[in-house]
């Protein structure tokens, strides 16, 4: 053994430091929890003995017996959580209790330590259960025992920055964690508080959980009674039965059993079990299917965003069983990206027991397996829209912008993803976003033929884009889109219900049959009319613009810039740029208010350089209005200040 028989200190790793500190000195909500994670680490264990056992049957040594004890001590003050599953070897002791092999880690420690409320919940979400320990222990004794091998090893630590390893006694296969309590959690060394957690937490852990059955004193007997020989000797024996291990959960895979025989109590603990999250699911799909395909799926929507949802090493997915045996944890696999936020099981009957990654991603099996939940996950979805807006909201809030990756990544489901999308709208003032494409083509007007929309940087800048004053001025309704995804959104999305969706921002405007007869005829005269003006602007924007024309879309601006109508658009090209993308070099178009005074104005200017400075003035105005930013300020300001100076004299 590496330790020679000689106990060893070692150092924990930064992170783990850290969050031993804030276990120890923080007054977390629901301590209680920590009985939990240490259970579900136990069941996670015995799980991959059972897989590995399928290869390799002599890891079990006799002992197929799969079982979770807890043990308390009320004289000692101290807990003991015991499995007789995987165990770990020296090397994994030190991998697994030392350090945290996570990305991220910084981010989840500056989590926890301005959480307000010192939310636990966290901790199981971050995949560091163990260390919960230490909320209400004062020192953790871990002893375990690999499969496979005959050389224990004992962890030990007061949480204090680092832990001892040395050689154990233990023979027995698994792992032992004693907990000894702190003085204002002795509660969990009472029996009653113990069995309560358990019912609460853990009732549905498909391991059985243990412990010591209760054998309670006997009343004395009568007279009459202690004079009967066999009387006596039957109380006698009574009271010399030793207690017998008696499991206190249901021991039984939740997801196996008939809906009608489960509470939503049932569902929500066992999502809080199985997701590591300690809010409430906000809705959940229980189904047992037949026939190509034999599978259980339970699917959970969770009701908050995890905090590294964005991280690009987080691991997510279903836990996969095959026949009631557990073979893999994240099996993302068997969903899109774009719902990768969805928890749950999935149990199959059609997968081989030693079915690999890679074969999962190939396998017509696999494929089938993920068709199906994909659209058990979008129905679930879509019925929590119709039957609770409210937690529909919810959950458009905390994940609306991952599933706006779904159009582009699964063109076979593109209108059911469509119909759970939600945006702003001009139709209504409210920042959240809530408006369906149902909705909006439910109120076009009759002879629109297109649903338009804007992107901004802002719901207020969407809001007052000078796009919008035709908009406004014939009551058609424009959706609002402001989240950085919603331009590569609707370069995949391009029509709904039959209808194109069409930004108001890109290429000439053409209302077809909203637009009067009249007023076409109009802006094609007053374009004719205006020639020279205009090729005299487009002189003297010289390749900055692609062409210069008058327009009917603006009521109270002078001017604006429009992109060609396959350009990128500023929030697409702002991500090229950041993700070291070459931008296409495009030319917008300049479109000029023919009613408003300043156009006029600088139509009659005679003056080149003051036409020249007027121009540009306006050209800078218009792209300002629109990116929201200039390639150079700077000029913009000197310009707008000479004017304003001559102006002033």
């Amino acid at each position: 053994m590496t330790t020679a028989n000689k106990k060893q200190t070692h150092h924990f790793q930064t992170e783990v430091t850290q969050l031993l500190h804030l276990m120890v000195h923080s007054l977390y909500s629901n301590k209680e929890v920590f009985l939990r994670e240490l259970i579900s680490n136990s069941a996670d264990a015995c799980d991959k003995l059972r897989f590995k056992a399928i290869s390799n049957d002599n890891l079990y040594n006799g002992d197929s017996d799969l079982k979770i004890r807890l043990a308390m001590d009320k004289e000692a003050n101290t807990l003991t959580i015991s499995d007789n599953g995987i165990g770990m070897t020296e090397s994994e002791v030190i991998d697994n209790l030392g350090t945290i092999a996570k990305s991220g880690t910084a981010d989840f420690i500056k989590q926890l330590s301005q959480s307000e409320k010192n939310d636990a919940s966290l901790i199981g979400q971050f995949g560091v259960g163990f260390y919960s320990a230490f909320m209400v222990a004062d020192k953790v004794k871990v002893e375990t025992l690999a499969a496979g091998t005959t050389e224990a090893v004992c962890w030990e630590s007061t949480g204090d920055g680092s832990f001892t390893i040395e050689p154990s006694d233990k023979t027995d296969r698994g792992t032992s964690i004693t907990l000894y309590l702190k003085e204002e959690a002795k509660e969990y060394s009472e029996d009653y508080r113990i069995r309560n957690i358990v019912h609460t937490y853990s009732e549905h852990i498909a391991i059985p959980v243990q412990l010591l059955e209760i054998i309670y004193p006997k009343p004395p007997l009568s007279e009459e009674d202690a004079a009967d020989p066999e009387k006596v000797a039957e109380r006698e024996k009574e009271q010399a039965r030793v207690p017998q291990w008696e499991t206190v959960n249901k021991a039984k895979a939740m997801w196996t059993e008939a809906k009608t025989e489960l509470s939503s109590e049932d569902y929500v603990e066992f999502y809080k079990q199985v997701a590591h999250d300690y809010t409430d699911p906000l809705t959940w799909s229980h189904n047992h299917v037949e026939g190509k395909n034999e599978y259980i799926s339970l699917l959970y929507v969770p009701g908050k965003a995890p905090y590294d949802l964005w991280n690009r090493d987080r691991t997510s997915g279903l836990k996969l069983y095959v026949q009631r045996v557990f073979i893999m944890d994240d099996a993302e696999q068997f969903l899109p990206s774009y719902l990768r936020f969805i928890r749950g099981v999935l149990d199959s009957n059609d997968l081989p027991l030693n079915v690999s990654r890679e074969l999962l991603q190939d396998s017509t099996v696999g494929k089938n397996l993920k068709s199906a939940i994909t659209k058990r996950s979008l129905d679930m979805l879509k019925k929590l829209s119709k039957s609770d807006p409210d937690k529909y909201q919810t959950m458009w809030k905390e994940f609306g912008q991952v599933l706006k990756e779904g159009p582009a990544e699964d063109f076979s489901n593109r209108e059911d993803i469509a119909k759970l999308l939600r945006f702003n709208s001009t139709h209504e003032d409210a920042v959240a976003q809530n408006v369906s494409l149902e909705d909006y083509v439910s109120r076009m007007q009759e002879g629109q033929k297109d649903i338009y929309y804007i992107t901004a940087e802002s719901l207020q800048a969407a809001k007052t884009s000078p796009h919008l004053e035709i908009f406004k001025k014939k009551g058609i309704e424009v959706l609002l889109l402001t989240d950085r995804i919603d331009e590569w959104l609707v370069s995949h999305l391009t029509d709904f219900d039959g209808k194109q969706l069409h930004s108001v921002t890109k290429g000439k405007l053409d209302l077809g049959d909203l637009d009067d007869k009249e007023d076409k005829e109009k802006l094609e005269k007053e374009n004719e009319e205006a020639k020279q003006f205009l090729e005299r602007i487009k002189e003297t924007l010289k390749d900055k613009v692609s062409e210069v024309r008058l327009t009917h879309r603006l009521t109270d601006t002078p001017a604006c810039v429009v992109a060609g109508e396959y350009d990128l658009g500023p929030q697409m090209a702002q991500i090229m740029k950041a993700a070291g993308q070459p931008v296409p070099d495009t030319k917008p178009s300049f479109e000029l208010n023919p009613t408003h005074a300043l156009v006029k104005r600088i139509e009659n200017e005679q003056d080149e350089d003051a036409f020249s400075e007027w121009v540009h003035l306006l050209f800078e105005q218009a792209l300002l209005s629109e990116r929201g930013q200039l390639e150079d300020p700077a000029t913009f300001t000197s310009r707008l200040n000479r004017m304003l100076l001559k102006l002033a004299q």
